[in-house]
């Protein structure tokens, strides 16, 4: 673990003129901030989303090179069940030769289904798997992607969380396969936070507008990363914090930074049709995320980024399986 408290020379936005004003912000409190970082001693990871196949990630590694954005992970929302075997393993070893973890969605989600709920005023059942076949469909797309070599995997039902953990556990998914929870589904509190860290999940995304104080309030319960979108999808609420990383960071670590993009029309599930729209915005992720790593610079804040490279939460609470 790391100092918890933000760095010495960390700087709030607008502080000294503020302060000179005679309107300068109470100081943090010690207490709120996250005992918790990565195992390498990290306390904040990045993450490009919506990186719907081979092309667009090509568009993200090349953007991110040119922009010098580092990049921990890159996670892909259509799913398994819409890339070819090809464009898997081309996604695959693109993502390993530069280290950066590679997430792709598991199958069937209620969005999608024929179930009329979801398309209610009330939401429904929104991404679970409706009844068994769902579920298989998620399996199978987990089973596929991992003997392809995909290492991530995205999750938005409880029960095939539990299921794909117990397959890890069974040795039927590889031992350092990671399950993440989506940001469809995410928890708003720290019980239902915890009982998704005990479910299986290593990587928990949570709603985009938690407070800083909720963020604090599960970091007492759980230790488990979480995800969160510094800038929002519409669909998810379209908010942008930027001004907030760093007290984002100092309350929720161990944090993954997700840059996605407000004003986008969504690209799920992906095609060609959407091509010139999907690519656009990969590119636009990239820079949002150098805007932010930029913002974090100018105050100061910038530091216990974990390195390049890791992937692995650490040990994590979880239900124990039964025989």
């Amino acid at each position: 673990m790391t100092d918890a408290s933000a760095p010495a020379s960390a700087r709030r936005p607008g502080e000294p003129a503020l302060t000179a004003l005679g309107l300068a912000a109470p100081a943090p409190v010690p207490a709120d901030a996250s005992p918790h970082s990565f195992p390498d001693g990290g306390r904040w990871r990045t993450e490009i989303p919506s990186c719907e196949g081979p092309e667009a990630l090509a568009v993200v590694l090349k953007e991110s090179s040119r922009l010098d954005v580092p990049i921990h992970r890159i996670s892909q929302g259509s799913g398994v069940w819409m890339l070819t075997d090809a464009e898997i393993t081309e996604m695959v070893e693109a993502t390993a030769e530069r280290d950066i973890e590679l997430c792709l969605f598991t199958g069937p989600r209620g969005t999608w289904d024929i179930g009329g709920s979801t398309r209610t005023d009330s939401g429904g059942a929104g991404l679970r798997a409706r009844g068994h076949d769902a579920v298989a469909g998620c399996v199978e797309d987990a089973v596929r992607a991992t003997e392809l070599g995909v290492k991530c995997l995205l999750v938005a039902d409880e029960g095939v969380l539990w299921t794909l953990h117990r397959a890890r556990a069974a040795g039927l998914l590889p031992a350092d396969t990671t399950l993440k929870l989506s940001a469809l589904v995410g928890p708003v509190n720290p019980a239902s936070y915890a009982v998704y860290e005990r479910l299986g999940a290593d990587s928990i995304n949570v709603p985009s507008d938690l407070t800083p104080d909720h963020l604090t309030e599960i970091r007492r319960v759980s230790a488990a990363p979480m995800d969160l979108y510094i800038e929002a999808p519409d669909d998810l609420g379209g908010y942008v914090r930027m001004y907030e990383i760093a007290e984002l960071i100092r309350r929720g670590a161990p944090l993954y930074l997700k840059f996605g993009l407000a004003k986008a029309p969504g690209i799920y599930p992906y095609g060609h049709h959407l091509r010139e729209l999907t690519l656009a915005s990969a590119k636009e992720r990239v820079r949002r995320g150098r805007l932010a790593l930029d913002l974090l610079a100018r105050h100061g804040a910038d530091g216990d980024m974990a390195p390049p490279g890791t992937r692995l939460p650490g040990p994590l609470n979880r239900f124990e399986i039964s025989s």
